[in-house]
C-alpha cells in the first residue's frame, strides 16, 4: 500500500505537512488534546492531492483517505468557530501555520475554512501525519476561489 507517512521538526517540515493535508475534512468529535501527555491529535479524510488527477475509465479520478495528524509537546490548545455542541459542523482544513515566539517554542495554528480556528502553544514544532488505511474514491475535487 501507498500510505503517507511524514514528520515535520520545523516550519518548513510542517509547510510540506500542511500542503498534504489542505482539504482534509474533520469534525469535532475526531480531535482530541491530552494534557497529561502533551499532545493533541485529530483524525482526518485527506484529499489525496499527490494521487489527483489519475485517470480511471477515462475520467479524471480523485481519492481520500482516513489519516491521523499529531502535534506533540503541545502545552495548551485555544479554538475559536468551532461548534462543539454541532455534530453536522464539518471542519474543512486550508493550512497548518508555525509563528515562532521564543525559539524553538511558538504557537502552531489549524486553519479551517470559514473561520474556525485551532491554536497550540507548543515547546517547538514535533508534528507527524500518517494514514490510517486504504484509500476511497470521491467524484468531488476541492475547488478554491481566485483570489
Amino acid at each position: 500500500m501507498d500510505r503517507l507517512r511524514l514528520m515535520a521538526l520545523d516550519a518548513e517540515d510542517l509547510a510540506v505537512v500542511s500542503a498534504q493535508v489542505q482539504d482534509s475534512v474533520t469534525k469535532f468529535e475526531a480531535l482530541d488534546y491530552r494534557p497529561r501527555e502533551k499532545r493533541f491529535t485529530l483524525v482526518v479524510n485527506r484529499f489525496a492531492w499527490d494521487a489527483a488527477g489519475r485517470q480511471s475509465g477515462g475520467k479524471d479520478s480523485y481519492e481520500r483517505r482516513q489519516s491521523v495528524l499529531s502535534f506533540a509537546r503541545v502545552l495548551k490548545v485555544r479554538t475559536s468557530g468551532i461548534k462543539r455542541n454541532d455534530p453536522d459542523q464539518v471542519l474543512s482544513l486550508l493550512a497548518i501555520q508555525f509563528a515562532e515566539t521564543d525559539a524553538p517554542a511558538g504557537t502552531i495554528e489549524l486553519v479551517f475554512a470559514d473561520g474556525p480556528l485551532i491554536q497550540l502553544d507548543v515547546e517547538c514544532v514535533e508534528a507527524q501525519l500518517e494514514d490510517l488505511g486504504a484509500a476511497w474514491e470521491t467524484r468531488f475535487k476541492p475547488r478554491h476561489p481566485a483570489n
